[in-house]
């Protein structure tokens, strides 16, 4: 009986024949499609022929990455859409090279038998013709550096909240209940300062906190401060700040987000966001869930919090918007208005984003 492994030697022995004849000299054929599996310090490059026939595969360091690809054809080059991804397809794009960016979960399924770095570039090779498959697109360098005092933002306001919560904490050994919210704390530190009971060195410990929590209010009004001067200098931000719900961080994220983006229209956009309903089908019968939280957490926590001002100060509102609140509220219940106004942000935001058209109300209500 025939091993088990005989054809896939005969198609490795095929396989290295193929190469030597196809790469000769470091020349690449035309219509060449490469695959890099990026790292750290080192990159695993799967280059495969228009044939489908593997050209070569090669292991470069950072330093060499670039040179290598100087010295090759333009090519298509496909990359997961990880950490450093968006710098390394500018700088290709920079020497002719044409480079297709992709969710890692879209890459997953063509990994064969065992994962390692040679696996995953021949997976990105391959993920990169499959028809129909879903394209990340290039941020640029202002879009990241915008994106990068959002992350600083976030972080600030995780250590703030780390604070208070310790605050509260250590004050409610001492028989101090503090109400939930940063207000709350600064307000309840303030009269307990004034209090004769505590001794020398709890009172040290809450001047410090006191004073840590001043200083994390700073940096966080110094960043907020930042991105809004950077929306004074992007027209779509200002129009997108018009817009109900929407804020000058949800503006900011939703230009950083939205501005390229290869989806055909709103709702893709705002399923891409997670603020669509989850499904599961089966012989033809689909259930639906809650939203799926689906990609950027960030930007879908924005326009939650944005929606959920809107729809609590509605009130008695006259407006088309209103109306529609009101009815949807009485309906279905606050959460999902919520969700349902954050929904319509969404499109909206993607649409005055892709067109370039200035914000209409009227046209906002349209679907109301």
């Amino acid at each position: 009986m025939d091993s088990p492994f005989a054809n896939g030697i005969e198609c490795a022995k095929l396989e290295e024949s193929t190469t030597s004849n196809q790469h000769k000299g470091g020349v690449i054929m035309k219509g060449t499609t490469m695959g890099i599996d990026l790292a750290k310090n080192v990159f695993e490059v799967y280059v495969e022929a228009e044939s489908g026939a593997v050209i070569e595969r090669k292991r470069l360091s950072r330093k060499k990455l670039l040179s290598w690809f100087a010295n090759r054809p333009p090519a298509l080059v496909g990359m997961e859409a990880c950490g450093g991804a968006h710098y390394w397809a500018r700088e290709l794009e920079k020497l002719g090279h044409t480079v297709r960016l992709m969710a890692p979960q879209y890459v997953k399924p063509w990994v064969q038998t065992n994962k390692s770095d040679q696996a995953d570039a021949r997976a990105i090779c391959r993920a990169m013709q499959e028809p129909g498959m879903r394209f990340v697109a290039l941020a640029g360098e202002a879009q990241q550096a915008v994106q990068a005092v959002h992350r600083v933002r976030s972080r600030y306001l995780g250590n703030r909240t780390a604070l208070v919560n310790q605050i509260r904490g250590i004050l409610l050994e001492y028989g101090v209940a503090i109400p939930q919210g940063v207000g709350a704390v600064r307000k309840a530190l303030s009269l307990l300062l004034t209090e004769e009971r505590w001794s020398p060195l709890v009172r040290q410990f809450l001047l410090e906190q006191q004073a840590e929590l001043t200083d994390w209010d700073t940096k966080i009004e110094v960043v907020t401060a930042r991105i809004k001067r950077e929306n004074a200098t992007q027209p779509i931000c200002h129009r997108l700040e018009q817009a109900r719900g929407i804020g000058p961080l949800g503006a900011s994220a939703l230009w950083v987000k939205a501005a390229g983006q290869p989806y055909q229209h709103g709702r893709h956009f705002a399923a891409a966001l997670g603020l669509v309903p989850k499904h599961t089908g089966t012989g033809g019968k689909i259930r639906l869930g809650g939203i799926s939280k689906r990609g950027d957490r960030y930007l879908r926590q924005l326009l939650i919090h944005g929606a959920r001002a809107v729809v609590r100060q509605v009130g008695e509102k006259p407006d088309r918007l209103s109306e529609w609140i009101r009815r949807l509220v009485a309906r279905r219940g606050m959460n999902k208005a919520i969700v349902a106004l954050a929904n319509k942000n969404a499109r909206m935001a993607f649409a005055l984003i892709s067109k370039d058209q200035p914000y209409d109300v009227a046209k906002m209500c349209e679907a109301v």
